[in-house]
């Protein structure tokens, strides 16, 4: 068992808290977990912390059959003779300088990088997420077979979807993941340079957001080397960092996974066009978390 006490701090961090323990009691949370997830819990409570405190108390291996650790600045955890103590410290000038510490640091970062994310998209009023499907991962041989596009602007938003044709072949793996064949590219496929040149004029000057973003530039930007005289010179915004910043404790960061932590439906995965949807709520859904 793991017995947690907080004092003063967020109300982000108790809601966090609450997705691996239960609140027995204002401020004190109880939970059951691995030492690993104990140790990731601990170290994001320092972080995030603020100007409060917290004590974490758990099971181990000697005389009283626990331990404990805290932030607490007027008290140290000592050992003796393998019995963990608490020894209150006397000196007065333990408090803590407001904006000095770590967390403190590290929260002002956090919402000056928000303010600042807020005001370029303001700036330019525009943002597109952009996703693309391909026959495989390898940029050197691999080919694109679809490209989907939302474009926000003046509180609209605007779609964009293209199968691309001239692909001789797609592997059955790739098929079946996205459900395009090649008899779609053959009937509904649009030739590359064109679609470049539309995709070129949507993007402008916005800003371009998606999730591992820099594969789907890579393959695009050798497009626009090869067929063009263009290249993206946009501001972009890959979310995949930021989530994994955000949400320190999911099991995997691949898209389906964080769409369903934020509770975001995409009811057709692997299609470039709601791929690129679902980004647009995620991102949402980052510049507001907190």
């Amino acid at each position: 068992m793991i017995v947690i006490t907080l004092t003063k701090v967020p109300n982000s961090l108790r809601g966090d808290l609450t997705r691996w323990c239960q609140e027995v009691q204002t401020g004190v949370y109880v939970g059951n977990f691995s030492a690993r997830i104990r140790d990731l819990l601990w170290i994001k409570i320092k972080e995030n912390i603020g100007q409060g405190e917290a004590t974490i108390i758990y099971n181990t291996n000697n005389e009283l059959g626990y331990t404990f650790k805290t932030t607490r600045k007027s008290y140290k955890v000592i050992d003796f003779e393998g019995v963990p103590l608490m020894m209150h410290l006397r000196d007065s000038n333990l408090k803590r300088k407001s904006g000095y510490s770590k967390a403190a640091r590290a929260h002002r970062a956090k919402i000056m990088a928000q303010k600042r994310l807020k005001d370029s998209i303001k700036e330019k009023n525009s943002i597109v997420a952009i996703d693309i499907e391909t026959t495989g991962l390898d940029l050197e041989k691999d080919s694109i077979i679809s490209i989907g596009v939302v474009k926000v602007e003046n509180n609209s938003k605007h779609d964009y979807y293209s199968l691309i044709k001239g692909i001789e072949e797609i592997p059955g793996e790739i098929s079946e993941l996205t459900g395009i064949g090649i008899d779609d590219l053959n009937k509904d496929g649009e030739d590359i340079y064109k679609v470049l040149k539309v995709l070129y004029r949507i993007l402008d000057d916005a800003i371009i957001i998606g999730y591992n973003l820099n594969f789907d530039l890579n393959f695009l930007n050798r497009e626009y080397e090869q067929y063009t005289e263009l290249k993206l010179i946009n501001k972009v915004i890959d979310l995949l960092p930021i989530v994994k910043k955000q949400c320190r404790f999911l099991d995997n960061y691949r898209l389906e996974t964080v769409l369903q932590y934020f509770g975001i439906e995409n009811s057709h995965p692997h299609n470039a066009l709601e791929d690129a949807r679902a980004c647009i709520e995620l991102y949402e859904k980052l510049i507001k978390n907190k």
